[in-house]
C-alpha cells in the first residue's frame, strides 16, 4: 500500500527546546537546546490574507503537518533539517488532529517562520554549538 502524499511530504525536523539556567550575577539567563527528532511538512501559506500582510510587514505563514501526537504546542520552535530553517509555532496541535477514526493520523499547526535573536546560540545535542 502507498503512502498518503502528505506522509511523504515530510522530512527530518528538531523541535528546539527552551531552557533556563543560572548566570553568574544571581539572575538567569535563556537558551536554546535542539531536543527530539519528528516528521513534518512545511507549507508556506499562500492565501491571500497571508499574502497581504507579508506585504504589509507580517512575517511569513506557514501550516506544518505532523504525525498525531508530536507535542508541539503554542509557541514550540522547530528546524528544518534540510536548510536550519526555524519556525514558530502559533497554534494548538489539539486544535487540529485527524479524528481516532481516521486511517491517517495526523495534526496540524499555523507557523510563522522565526528568526535566532541576536546573540543566542542553540546547543546541538550531541557536538557543541551551533
Amino acid at each position: 500500500m502507498s503512502k498518503p502524499m502528505i506522509i511523504g511530504m515530510m522530512e527530518k525536523c528538531h523541535i528546539i527546546d527552551k531552557f533556563t539556567s543560572d548566570d553568574a550575577y544571581g539572575g538567569s539567563v535563556v537558551g536554546y537546546r535542539v531536543g527530539a527528532s519528528i516528521d513534518a511538512a512545511i507549507i508556506k501559506n499562500s492565501t491571500t490574507e497571508a499574502i497581504v500582510a507579508e506585504k504589509q510587514g507580517a512575517s511569513e505563514f506557514f501550516t506544518i503537518v505532523t504525525n498525531k501526537g508530536s507535542m508541539l504546542d503554542y509557541h514550540s520552535i522547530i528546524r528544518r533539517d534540510s536548510d536550519s530553517e526555524y519556525f514558530m509555532v502559533t497554534s494548538r496541535e489539539k486544535d487540529s488532529e485527524a479524528p481516532a477514526r481516521s486511517t491517517i493520523q495526523i495534526s496540524k499547526v499555523n507557523a510563522e517562520r522565526w528568526n535566532v535573536p541576536s546573540g543566542v546560540t542553540i546547543i546541538e545535542a550531541n557536538s557543541g554549538n551551533t
